[in-house]
């Protein structure tokens, strides 16, 4: 099985979580700084925290359904440029957002598939925890 798969659930709307997942300035908040907003059919780059002018992550949105399904195509440096796929799910739950991640395609993009997704899973633990601060300060403010 060379996927990861996490749910969290985030006291925003699907909406406002969507916000999160696609807007340049909240996508810094919680991820990396993008280059432009996410939106169907375009690449999309993110920065490192310096904001060099290369993407340190890089790829194409396949699918946006607001508010909710974003799927991508994703690689950065050290997948050496191989893709792998993103995959957000977003669902109304209470007075919150049940969201799912997906990401698969370490097999093919990573020379050791298993070490890439132990890193890969600690990267995604640190910046859902970002997202669930984030999003609820946003609903807060």
């Amino acid at each position: 099985m060379d996927r990861i798969e996490k749910t969290i659930f985030l006291e925003a709307s699907p909406e406002r979580v969507w916000d999160f997942l696609t807007q340049a300035d909240l996508l810094a908040l919680w991820f990396q700084p993008a280059q432009t907003d996410l939106e169907a059919g375009q690449s999309y780059g993110l920065l490192n925290a310096d904001r060099e002018p290369e993407p340190q992550c890089w790829g194409e949105v396949l699918e946006a359904d607001r508010p909710r399904r974003l799927v991508y195509s994703f690689t950065h440096t050290w997948l050496e440029g191989r893709m792998t796929r993103v995959e957000w799910t977003l669902t109304e739950f209470a007075q919150g957002t049940h969201l799912r991640l997906v990401h698969d395609g370490f097999a093919k993009a990573a020379a050791d598939p298993f070490k890439s997704l132990c890193d890969h899973d600690v990267g995604w633990d640190g910046h859902l925890s970002r997202l669930r601060v984030e999003a609820k300060v946003a609903v807060a403010a």
